[in-house]
């Protein structure tokens, strides 16, 4: 069986803008981790790149810091400077632990005009029907939570032209 949730927000500034963090988020894990790290630290205790230089093929490392799975690996399958698109999928840990055998997130920076954005962000994912119970843990909150933190930290800290 298969599902998916979406989130948009909309972020008020340019798309290039935008994607300027979600791209360098994908190469300096140290950076994602000062965002989230920082700015959740209830839910992220740490986010490492372990494989690769943090382009397609990479693999980043994420330790929760709740109850629960204690982190998991995921793997960015795809990374669309063009059109502005990461997707990543869960390779080790996390939700695949509870139940779920295959976890991907798509992250998508839409233009809407000249100073105006949105990131849209989609969580799909499979599961046998035995385990269709925890099909119920997925919800769109942490996407809404991530996109806002973005967008704080965008208008906060305008990034370089690009």
């Amino acid at each position: 069986m298969a599902g998916s949730v979406e989130h948009e927000l909309d972020l008020g500034l340019p798309a290039s803008e935008a994607w300027y963090l979600f791209r360098m988020a994908c190469r300096l894990a140290s950076e994602a981790w000062f965002l989230f790290g920082t700015l959740m630290p209830d839910v992220f205790l740490k986010v490492e790149l372990v494989e690769g230089d943090g382009g397609t093929g990479s693999v980043v490392k994420i330790t929760f810091g709740f109850e629960g799975p204690a982190g998991y690996k995921e793997k960015f399958t795809k990374i669309d400077n063009d059109r502005r698109i990461k997707e990543v999928e869960i390779v080790e840990g996390g939700y695949l632990e509870l139940g779920f055998s295959a976890f991907r997130v798509r992250l998508e920076v839409i233009e809407k005009g000249k100073n105006s954005s949105s990131v849209k962000s989609t969580m799909e994912y499979e599961f046998n029907e035995e385990d269709a119970p925890v099909a119920s843990l997925i919800n769109s909150q942490v996407l809404a939570e991530i996109a806002l933190i973005a967008k704080t930290h965008l208008n906060k800290n305008k990034p370089p032209a690009t």
